[in-house]
């Protein structure tokens, strides 16, 4: 039997010079050339940008396309072979590799290990013990009842499709049963909506910055983006619908809800011309609701697909999850869809995990069944946080420009020079974990002037973070050359 790299490798991905180099900063632009050209490519595997098992250009052609000498780039493919990135085979040139011990960047943000240092890396709140052994206690009898049935739900089980639809209904957007697929969180749903309605090749508009997993899970289907600006003062609605129109893409995916990571909220009439420009342009949405009842400045925004016209509901994909209103634990997400989309879906899904935890479903419905009294204390307890970490930067930070978000789970600091990867890599010394706002990006060189700051742990803690960026950025630290970004978890 051969060996998953070898099956992988076995269909053809081979990386264009000319790709390539788009992607890698000037080789002028620090020494050695074929170093810094190195740890470019290191990290764009890493990031997904760079496909695993991808046969890299001939030295010539890359040369030629970076406008440096063949010796410069042999020294770069083989300082990627000394270090693990890549291998080569016999008369077949030289392919990505991962090296040992070494984790794709969408796992490492997601697995820290344990230490001493703050996290502001992930934007996800905890759980209260007391509420999750009151549910535990709750659903006991039913998961007994549960256990005399074989266990199968691959639509999700029945009464959480029943109250996840309810409440679709109560916040202004009739929705039925048959209307909504339950998943392992909302990236689950993200997913099975791509390999369903997308092929590698299609277009996906999305906005710039983005959620960074949504973009590695475009990245590994193949799939060419195309990225329109969400900035401090929100959406060009004119951009979203000139690029609807002239790229056509086969799929759009939006976060019109406190926006991750800018934290902006779209303004209900710039929505009603998206859904508009996309039923023209025939681009199916998927609008990520996961934050949307994330509300600290007022109430939360009815459904995207609540605004259009009806009858014309037809290729909007609604999906959420209970990982930011909840615990990112529990992995219980969903999407809306029409049902005979939904019927789809569900067979797409069956190849991969049959249906979801029967017990981890009882337990989401018992939670949701209080949110009324669970939803209202996150909501405080976040105002309160918010207001420590914007009183922190102000006191530590004041040359950092930011805006307060009317929701949402973290802020989008302007930092005013492009070091927010230099930033990362320096506060790991000081005890912080954190992301730079090239994270975010949907291309390389982007955001370095920004980070994304969540404000989900609590006050003391974000005090104490605050003031040690404040000392990492007095050690000094250089602007990014060629938007590198330093990943800092194995």
């Amino acid at each position: 039997m051969r060996s998953g790299e070898q099956r992988a490798a076995s269909v053809e991905r081979t990386l264009g010079s000319r790709q390539l180099a788009t992607l890698l900063p000037d080789p002028a632009a620090a020494r050695p050339a074929y170093r810094h050209l190195a740890e470019a490519i290191s990290t764009l595997i890493l990031d997904g940008r760079i496909a695993l098992h991808a046969r890299l250009p001939a030295e010539r052609a890359l040369a030629a396309a970076l406008n440096t000498s063949r010796t410069t780039i042999t020294a770069v493919y083989d300082l990627l072979h000394e270090r693990g990135y890549a291998h080569s085979r016999q008369g077949a040139g030289t392919w990505t590799a991962l090296p040992e011990g070494r984790a794709p960047s969408g796992i490492a943000r997601l697995v820290a290990p344990r230490d001493a240092a703050i996290d502001l890396a992930r934007a996800a709140p905890e759980l209260a013990g007391q509420t999750l052994t009151d549910a535990l206690t709750q659903i006991t009898p039913e998961i007994a009842e549960h256990a005399l049935t074989p266990g199968y739900h691959p639509y999700g089980l029945p009464e959480l499709r029943a109250a996840i639809a309810d409440r679709f209904t109560r916040r202004g957007l009739p929705t039925v049963p048959g209307q909504i697929l339950v998943t392992s969180g909302a990236q689950h749903a993200f997913t099975l909506a791509l390999g369903l309605l997308c092929g590698p090749g299609d277009r996906v508009m999305t906005e710039n910055p983005s959620y960074p997993n949504a973009l590695d899970a475009l990245r590994r289907a193949r799939l060419r983006t195309v990225g329109v600006p969400v900035t401090d003062a929100g959406w060009d609605i004119e951009i979203i619908e000139s690029t609807l129109r002239q790229s056509v893409p086969q799929l759009a995916y939006l976060i019109p809800d406190f926006h991750n990571p800018t934290g902006a909220l779209m303004p209900e009439s710039e929505r009603a011309r998206v859904l508009h420009a996309a039923a023209r342009s025939g681009t199916w949405l998927v609008i990520d609701e996961t934050l949307a009842e994330l509300a600290l400045d007022g109430p939360s925004p009815r459904p995207f697909a609540a605004h259009a016209s009806p009858g014309s509901t037809g290729q909007i994909i609604t999906v959420g999850s209970m990982s930011k209103t909840h615990w990112a634990g529990l992995r219980i997400g969903w999407l809306r869809a029409p049902a005979r989309l939904v019927t789809e879906l569900a067979g797409q899904r069956i190849a991969g995990d049959m249906g979801g935890s029967v017990l981890d479903q009882l337990l989401a419905l018992a939670l949701l069944a209080r949110a009324g009294e669970l939803l209202p204390q996150r909501l405080e307890r976040l105002r309160r946080q918010r207001a420590a970490l914007t009183a922190a930067l102000a006191e530590h930070l004041p040359q950092w420009k930011l805006r307060q978000p009317p929701g949402g789970l973290s802020l989008w600091a302007d930092l005013g020079e492009p070091i927010g990867s230099a930033l990362a890599e320096r506060a790991m010394e000081h005890g912080v974990r954190i992301e730079s706002g090239a994270c975010f990006a949907t291309e390389p060189g982007l955001f370095e002037q920004r980070l994304r700051i969540p404000y989900t742990t609590p006050p003391d803690t974000l005090r104490e973070a605050v003031q040690r960026l404040a000392a990492a950025l007095a050690d000094g630290v250089s602007p990014a050359l060629g938007g590198r970004r330093t990943h800092w978890i194995a």
